[in-house]
Parts: C-alpha cells; sequence; structure tokens
C-alpha cells in the first residue's frame, strides 16, 4: 500500500473530529484571551498632546505604507493562486482546497501583521507616557509593551492553530495537501513583509544615523532630524509588522510539515497529535505572558526570560503527559499506517514526547545563547563597545567575528537538536515526523516569543517619543533607555528561535519532497532510486552550490536595497538641514512626510528582485536539472541560510548593544570619537539584523515549499509517457529569464546614487 494512498483514505472518527474541534476552541480561546490583553493595553493613559501628535504621525506613516504594500501584493497573490490551481492534484477538491487554503494563508500572515503594526503604533505612546508616572513607572511601562506583544502572540498561535484544525476537519486524509498552500501563503506574504518592512525600517535608521547623529552631532530622535519619523515608522513595518507575520508563517508551515509527515508515521493520530501540541502551547502562551512582572530592581530581561523559562517548563509537562495519554506504546497500535512503519521497534509515545521535549529544550538554549552574544552585560558585547576607542574599523571587524563565532555555536546546537531527533526512530519517516514535533515542540513558546520580539520595537519607539516630544526626562528617560536596551537583544532572541523554527521545518519539509517526488514516480510507473540524490552526484553537488550561492545573492540583494534607499534618504535630510537653516534652530519644522514617501515607494520597488528570486529559483533548478540536483538545492540553501542569518542577526545584535553601551556613559559617552564609531558599526549592522538576516527564514520555507508543490510536475515531465525535455528546459528558462531581467533592473537602480546631481550631497 503506497503512502499516498493511506493518507487520502485516511477517515477521522467521530472522536478524532471531537479533538480537533476542541482544539479549534482552543484557537479561539486564544483569540479572545488577545482581545483582553488588547482592551487592557488601549485603556492605558496616552501622555500629553505633544506625544499624542507624535504618535498620530507614526500611527499614519505605518498605515500609509502597510496598505500600499497590500495593494502592490494583491496581484501577485492572485497570480499565485492561478498557478497554483494549475499545478498537479489527485482530484479537483484538492486543488481547489490548496489554492483557496493559500489565499487564507497569505491574510492570515497579512492580517497578524497589521495587527502587529496597528497594536504597536498605539502602544509606543502609552509606554513612554507610564514613564512618566511617579511610582511603579518602570514595572507599568514593561507590562504595556510585552503585554502588546501578548496580544499579537496570541493572535498568531490562534489564527495558526484554527486554520489548520478547520483544514483537518474538512479534508481529514487529503488535509497534508491543501495545508501546503496555506504554509505557502504564509510564508510567501511573510517573506514580502520581512524584506519590504526590513528596507523601509533601515533606510530610515541608517539614514536618520547619518546625518543626525555623525554629520550634525544630534540625538537619535531629536525632532529636528526630518528622518525620525520615518525611523519610528520602520520599527512598527518592520520588526512589528513583518516579525509578526514571520513567526506566523514558521508556525504555520511547521504545523503543515507535522501534518504531512504524521499522516504517514502515525496515522490518524499523527494528523491530530501535531495539534494538540500548539493547542498546549496556548495555555502556556497565556502563563508566560501574564507570569512576566519585572521585581524592584531587576533588569527587564531577567523578568522575561523567567518567563520564558517557566513557559516552556509547563509546556514541557503537559506535552509529555498528552504524548503518553494519546498515543500508543508500540506501533502496532497504530492504525492506518503501512507494514513497514508497524514493524518499527519502540513506542510512539515515548518517542514523540523525546521530540517535543528536544525542541522545548532547543529553544531555551537558542535563548541563552543569543542573549549571551548579544545582551549588554555579556562579555561580547562589552569587548565590541571598548573596540570603539580604537576606531569604526575596530568595531565592525570585532561584530564580524561575534557573528561569525556565534554562528557556529548556533548551528551546532540546532544540529544537534535535528540530529537527535532523527535518532530517536530506526523508520526515516519516523524520524522525519520526529524532527518536525521537534518543531511543534519549540512552537509552544510562540506566543511567548512574539511578545518578547514585539516588546523590543514598542519600548525603541516609545523612546522615540519621549526624546521628541521632550516631555520625559530624568529617571523616565532612563527607564526606556534600559527598556529599549533590553528589547535589542529580545529581538536578537527571537530572530535565533525564528531561524531555529526555520531549520527544523526546513528539514521536515525536505522529508515531504521526497515524499512527494515518490508519489508522483509511482503514478508514472517511474522508480526511485537513492543514488540519484547522493551528494557525490555531480549534477546534486551542483545543486548544493547553487542553493547556498542563492543565499548569499538574497542576502546582497536585502542589503544592497537598504544601501540604495538609505542613500535616497540621506540626501533629503541633508537637503532639508541646507535650505531651511532654522531648523537647526528649532523654527522651522522639517518635512517628516518626504522621507516617509521615500522609504515607502523605495521599500516597496525593491520588494520584487527578493521576492522573484525566492519563487523561480527552485523552479528553474528543478525543470532544469531534475528533482536531485533541486534536493541538493535545498540541503545548501538550509546549511548556509542557518550559518547567514545568525551571522547576520547577531554580528548586529551585537554592533546595536555595543552602541547602547557608549550611549550609557562607557567609553566616553555620547558625542565622543567611541560613540561614533559605534554608530557606524550600528548602521552596518543594521540592514544585517533587521533585513537580510531575518529575511532568510522565511526564504528557506518558500523555497522549501516551492519546491514540494512543483516536485509532482517536474516528475511528469521527466518520467513516463508525459516526458518532455522541451517543456521542462522552456519553463526552467523562462524562471531563469525572470530572475536575469530582475537582478538588471535592481542593478539600473544602484546606479542613482552615483547620478545624483552633486549640490545634493553638500551638507551646508
Amino acid at each position: 500500500m503506497s503512502r499516498h494512498f493511506l493518507a487520502a483514505s485516511l477517515e477521522l472518527s467521530g472522536g478524532d473530529r471531537g479533538v480537533v474541534a476542541v482544539v479549534a476552541v482552543v484557537a479561539l480561546a486564544a483569540l479572545a484571551v488577545g482581545y483582553v490583553l488588547l482592551r487592557e493595553v488601549l485603556a492605558a493613559g496616552q501622555g500629553t498632546s505633544k506625544m499624542q501628535d507624535i504618535a498620530r504621525a507614526v500611527q499614519e506613516g505605518a498605515s500609509a505604507y502597510l496598505n500600499r504594500q497590500f495593494r502592490t501584493l494583491g496581484a501577485f497573490v492572485v497570480i499565485v493562486f492561478v498557478l497554483l490551481f494549475a499545478l498537479p492534484a489527485d482530484d479537483i477538491g484538492e486543488r481547489i482546497g490548496r489554492s483557496v487554503f493559500f489565499v487564507i494563508g497569505a491574510l492570515f500572515s497579512a492580517s497578524i501583521g497589521y495587527l502587529g503594526m496597528w497594536l504597536s503604533t498605539r502602544a509606543n505612546v502609552r509606554v513612554a507616557a507610564a514613564a512618566r508616572e511617579a511610582t511603579g513607572a518602570r514595572e507599568k511601562g514593561m507590562r504595556i509593551a510585552f503585554r502588546t506583544g501578548g496580544v499579537v502572540g496570541m493572535t498568531t498561535v490562534g489564527l495558526g492553530l484554527f486554520g489548520a484544525s478547520l483544514v483537518v476537519l474538512v479534508y481529514a486524509g487529503q488535509a497534508p495537501k491543501v495545508l501546503e498552500g496555506f504554509g505557502f501563503g504564509a510564508a510567501l506574504l511573510a517573506m514580502f513583509m520581512r524584506v519590504g518592512g526590513g528596507i523601509f525600517t533601515k533606510a530610515a535608521d541608517v539614514g536618520a544615523d547619518l546625518v543626525g547623529k555623525v554629520e550634525q552631532h544630534i540625538p537619535e530622535d531629536d525632532p529636528r532630524n526630518a528622518a525620525t519619523i520615518a525611523d519610528n515608522v520602520g520599527d512598527n513595518v518592520g520588526d512589528c509588522a513583518g516579525m509578526a507575520a514571520d513567526l506566523f508563517e514558521s508556525y504555520a508551515v511547521t504545523l503543515v510539515a507535522s501534518l504531512i509527515l504524521g499522516t504517514t508515521a502515525f496515522g490518524a493520530q499523527g494528523l491530530l497529535f501535531p495539534l494538540i501540541v500548539p493547542g498546549i502551547g496556548v495555555l502556556t502562551a497565556v502563563i508566560g505572558v501574564y507570569v512576566t512582572r519585572a521585581r524592584a530592581g531587576e533588569n527587564g530581561l531577567v523578568a522575561i526570560n523567567r518567563a520564558f523559562y517557566i513557559a516552556a517548563l509547563i509546556s514541557a509537562v503537559l506535552c509529555t503527559v498528552a504524548a503518553f495519554t494519546y498515543l500508543p506504546s508500540s506501533f502496532a497500535g497504530l492504525s492506518g499506517v503501512s507494514d513497514d512503519v508497524k514493524a518499527t521497534a519502540g513506542s510512539p509515545a515515548l518517542i514523540a514526547a523525546i521530540a517535543v521535549l528536544i525542541g522545548i529544550v532547543l529553544a531555551g538554549i537558542i535563548l541563552w545563547l543569543t542573549g549571551y552574544f548579544t545582551g549588554t552585560e555579556r562579555k561580547p558585547v562589552q569587548d565590541v563597545g571598548r573596540t570603539s576607542l580604537t576606531g569604526a574599523a575596530t568595531v565592525i571587524l570585532s561584530g564580524i567575528s561575534v557573528g561569525f563565532e556565534s554562528a557556529v555555536y548556533t548551528a551546532v546546537v540546532v544540529g544537534a537538536a535535528v540530529y537527535g531527533a532523527y535518532l530517536l526512530s530506526g523508520s526515516v519517516i519516523v524520524a522525519l515526523f520526529s524532527i518536525a514535533l521537534a518543531g511543534c515542540g519549540l512552537l509552544t513558546t510562540v506566543g511567548v516569543i512574539v511578545a518578547m520580539d514585539t516588546f523590543g520595537p514598542v519600548s525603541d519607539n516609545a523612546q522615540g517619543i519621549a526624546e521628541m516630544s521632550g516631555d520625559v526626562e530624568g529617571e523616565g528617560a532612563q527607564i526606556l533607555t534600559e527598556l529599549d536596551a533590553v528589547g535589542n537583544t529580545t529581538k536578537a532572541i527571537t530572530k535565533g528561535i525564528a531561524i531555529a523554527t526555520a531549520v527544523l521545518a526546513a528539514t521536515a519539509l525536505f522529508g515531504s519532497y521526497n515524499d512527494a517526488i515518490k508519489q508522483a514516480l509511482a503514478k508514472v510507473g517511474g522508480a526511485f532510486r537513492d543514488a540519484d540524490f547522493a551528494v557525490f552526484v555531480p549534477s546534486t553537488l551542483v545543486g548544493v552550490g547553487v542553493g547556498a550561492a542563492v543565499v548569499f545573492l538574497f542576502s546582497g540583494l536585502a542589503i544592497n536595497a537598504v544601501s540604495r534607499a538609505a542613500g535616497a534618504v540621506v540626501y533629503e535630510v541633508r537637503r532639508q538641514f541646507k535650505d531651511n537653516p532654522g531648523i537647526m534652530d528649532g523654527t522651522v519644522r522639517p518635512q517628516y512626510g518626504r522621507v516617509v514617501d521615500i522609504c515607502t515607494k523605495d521599500a516597496l520597488r525593491e520588494l520584487a528582485t527578493p521576492g522573484l528570486l525566492a519563487v523561480m529559483a527552485p523552479i528553474a533548478v528543478g525543470f532544469g536539472l531534475g528533482v536531485g540536483p533541486l534536493a541538493g538545492y535545498l540541503a545548501g540553501a538550509i546549511a548556509t541560510g542557518t550559518l547567514m542569518a545568525i551571522f547576520l542577526a547577531n554580528s548586529g545584535g551585537a554592533w546595536d548593544n555595543a552602541k547602547k553601551l557608549v550611549e550609557d556613559g562607557h567609553h566616553g559617552g555620547k558625542g565622543s570619537d567611541a560613540h561614533a564609531a559605534t554608530v557606524i558599526g550600528d548602521t552596518v549592522g543594521d540592514p544585517f539584523k533587521d533585513t537580510a538576516g531575518p529575511s532568510i527564514n522565511p526564504l528557506i520555507k518558500v523555497m522549501n515549499l516551492v519546491s514540494v508543490l512543483i516536485a509532482p510536475a517536474v516528475v511528469t515531465f521527466s518520467v513516463g509517457a508525459s516526458a518532455s525535455l522541451g517543456i521542462r528546459l522552456a519553463i526552467a528558462l523562462i524562471a531563469f529569464a525572470v530572475i536575469i531581467a530582475a537582478l538588471v533592473v535592481s542593478k539600473r537602480r544602484s546606479s542613482m546614487i552615483a547620478e545624483t546631481p552633486a549640490e545634493t550631497v553638500t551638507t551646508g
């Protein structure tokens, strides 16, 4: 009996449907808790009228950007919907379901991103206002910021779990195939939002720092800097909207991978247990959000980490209980699986419990490891700060060193988790399911993880509003500075955890890709040969190299896009200082809207090339070289992407917090040569940690899902009666031509700075 037949013929019993219904109710309960937290955040005071005016400008800019972005992406979603419908499927219902749930996944991802932006732009002024209070200012400000993230976190787990539950209820055995569309929609939108938001936020941030801090010697959020509003807008569309969508798609894609492999490995129980685990995660997320309280004199990061570990411990206990309660003690007790799986030694309950525990432990280790390399109180960041005494070059060199070193340790830890989960069973399909369950275990803490991530930009914005308004001074200003530094570290931590989920999900999807090829070969009478996928086969090795190269090219495109957009911001801010001398003495208000408009247009224009590369490169390799080289391509992309993402995120985080360290009075403090050196390091690190690095996470999953979706078509045109080398090469050449055209257009834009009239560069 083929694996495909097993999945298609799998029917859910009344009890099974009851379990899924309970999980769906839990998902809706998560949304209800999110609403309660939302009401609490919005009930807080908003400070002075000046603070509210600044916050309103940020709200308007962020909304305008995301509305324009969604209009731009709408046409793209329609095109992909049609292409998905055209791909092979077992029946019309599966084809319709896959395409419809692609749109639903995209809408959910966009909705969570928009919610993250909408609420964070309203919470920032409330955190700033809390810092002005006479008593409990620090604790209240931290609570508002963290519970803002809690709203987004509960919405993330609620929508992700509800979407997956709905598919399982409606499609049962066909659910994994339909869920491919759901995960693809979530991942694709998340990648575009991550790249676009990252370009916007870092263009504004770099431009504001280079002209404001370095050239005009004014503070980061000085209202005289025309880029300050755009900088605050960018924090929300990049870190809040982009990262919220990113973590949602991590959640959705990990569920997809688990459900695809679960039906083959554990039958109906394998389809349901991956829903039970994140259902438990809803409960632990609620606990994690509500127990996050800073004690008197305690660093905010310590309180947040404590809440994370409490949530992780509760998840570990409850998931272990669920595994031994729901799953049998031997594979013979599983129904709807093949005989070779039933012959597997070991206990499904024990394997599932250990796999989930591996994921939870991995999350905790990544949290500690990333915090060590990016925290202001840790040696790596302090060493980077110390190098500022000898100039910007040594700051950059030391930050790069921190990034490289941290990438190695993180990759080893993630690799150990993957290999540990793989060793749980001698059956390859069960081992791959274990890896997917490890991803589910890691994501039981996703509600707290999203809250940690959103905490960062909300705190950053709060400090910006306080500085621009001048209405928060003394101890209140110091509180906001401390929260901002904590937020820098929590953002870095969540990026590390996000890339870990990408590796686990991509490895599991790799198994799904392998399974899709076997199913397609069985239909056309072809034979699966392991040798075709061996690394020593030259064509497969070429695929490995291409996959690694695409990660480098994608990263380069993202960083170059920030460079171009930041250049345009620098010219505009310089122009305003030159043409309006009254800006510096405070008699003339800068034209903030012009910089917001520049960032918006450039970010949307730069979206296309990285996005097309992510979608078209697997198509070009798959149809051009075959399924073996495409497998190599995915392996190269996963390995290189893991190292590159961690390197970029942690080096950028170390530079950012080294700057904070100097601004807190170390090595000469603000205005010193050491401060200028760390500002340069920070501006280099900005596109590293907030654009290219985190964008690799959805990139890996988009490429894996594209490969899973096109695998049957590649096999159809390669083997049997429908084989056609001409059609394969035509599709590959079209995909390659699209990539080349996008690159050519991108390179033409890169010459715009060089062609800018010299007089616009004058600082006056």
